[in-house]
């Protein structure tokens, strides 16, 4: 009988079958939704915009009107061919267009460059790399009340995603800004006055400017978006200028 009793209170200590998923749930409690976020990188940046930048949002945003009302484009045409008239005067159309293409390239490579630091903008990436880990992991838990708890962390962090956007699109309204009437003259000159000469384009062949190729994309549009985009890459690899964001 001695030796019965020892047995027995070895029995009651393993036969519990709510001991594991006890130690589970205790576990799972024990994690702080603060304390997992600990290791998340912080982006130490300033995203807002100055007076400058907004005004030229505004701007912009004024000018894209141009693309839907011809009187808007016969106006900002006729003030700009004052200045790319007497260009078109010696060069043919592709040629005007081909120089105007090289000179958007050029700009809007050095105000990417000056205008978006692309260090933070890695450092951007890789937060929001390190919050989508956690996210991982805290779904992999199972608990549902600490996936509530993280998904509230994820809306007071919805900051980080607005300064990231307002990081990259910062260049942009600039780059809008000076290209749009370039745009709007070319366009203008397209369907007004040169619209029945053309170029013979590679693969293409011989197109008239205001034809349509690939739905609504003329061929005039075709020809400006290969030369500032070709232009744009040897800009960037000539000046050694970072375009992609740099992350750990």
């Amino acid at each position: 009988s001695g030796d019965a009793e020892p047995l027995e209170d070895g029995l009651k200590d393993t036969d519990d079958p709510d001991t594991d998923d006890d130690d589970t749930e205790e576990t799972t409690q024990d994690i702080d939704i603060d304390q997992l976020m600990d290791d998340v990188p912080e982006v130490d940046a300033d995203s807002s915009w100055s007076q400058r930048d907004k005004f030229a949002a505004l701007a912009s945003a004024g000018l894209i009107v141009g693309y839907w009302f011809d009187s808007v484009q016969d106006a900002i045409g006729g003030v700009l061919d004052i200045f790319l008239g007497p260009i078109h005067d010696v060069l043919p159309f592709w040629g005007v267009i081909f120089l105007l293409a090289m000179l958007t390239g050029t700009y809007a490579t050095l105000l990417m460059s000056n205008l978006m630091d692309m260090d933070v903008m890695g450092e951007y990436q890789d937060r929001m790399k390190a919050i989508q880990e956690k996210q991982k992991e805290v779904k992999e838990t199972g608990d549902d009340e600490l996936q509530e708890e993280f998904q509230k962390k994820q809306m007071e962090m919805m900051g980080d995603q607005l300064g990231m956007f307002k990081s990259q699109f910062r260049p942009m309204v600039w780059i809008m800004l000076l290209t749009i009437p370039i745009f709007l003259w070319l366009w203008w000159q397209a369907s007004n006055h040169v619209s029945t000469e053309g170029m013979i384009m590679p693969i293409i062949g011989d197109v008239e400017w205001g034809q349509g190729i690939g739905g609504p994309f003329r061929s005039w549009i075709i020809w400006y978006m290969v030369v500032t985009i070709s232009f744009r890459q040897l800009i960037s690899k000539a000046l050694h200028i970072q375009t992609t964001p740099t992350g750990s």
